[in-house]
């Protein structure tokens, strides 16, 4: 999740500061802090713990179309959050097959359950070997660590 604001990058700065959120261990995770749980060629993708507590309470949700295209690193939506509206980027590349349509009722979910209820779209992946940039639990972990030690 790149901030999209200078406000949301000052944000980002000072939160940086508290401790580090939950990670899953199967899961693949982007430097924008959103994770991709791959089965097959599939992947359900969402914004990480360490994202939305970031955010602070998440008010709203932009989902994009069942069809669309969506590209690594390219945003496909947005999160509004009480503090920030921050784009969410894509951690593969491939077309949306499901949004989470809960979200538009409960755009809640993405901070009470980031990695089960608030995941955000899923997506047939067009090309596997984007998954081997992605980071493993333990490397995202330790990121999130470095991000901290440089705020």
């Amino acid at each position: 999740m790149r901030w999209v604001s200078r406000a949301a990058f000052h944000l980002r700065i000072s939160v940086f500061r508290r401790g580090f959120a939950s990670v899953i261990e199967h899961l693949k995770y982007a430097d924008s802090h959103e994770w991709a749980d791959v089965d097959g060629t599939y992947a359900k993708i969402g914004i990480t713990d360490h994202a939305q507590d970031h955010l602070g309470d998440v008010v709203y949700v932009e989902l994009p179309e069942v069809g669309a295209t969506v590209s690594k690193g390219k945003n496909f939506g947005a999160v509004e959050s009480v503090k920030a509206t921050s784009d969410v980027y894509s951690p593969v590349s491939g077309e949306v097959i499901e949004v989470n349509t809960k979200l538009n009722e409960s755009p809640g979910l993405i901070n009470a359950s980031p990695f089960k209820d608030g995941w955000i779209i899923k997506v047939q992946i067009s090309d596997s070997t984007e998954l081997k940039s992605l980071m493993d639990s333990d490397q995202y972990t330790k990121f999130c660590e470095e991000e901290d030690a440089k705020h």
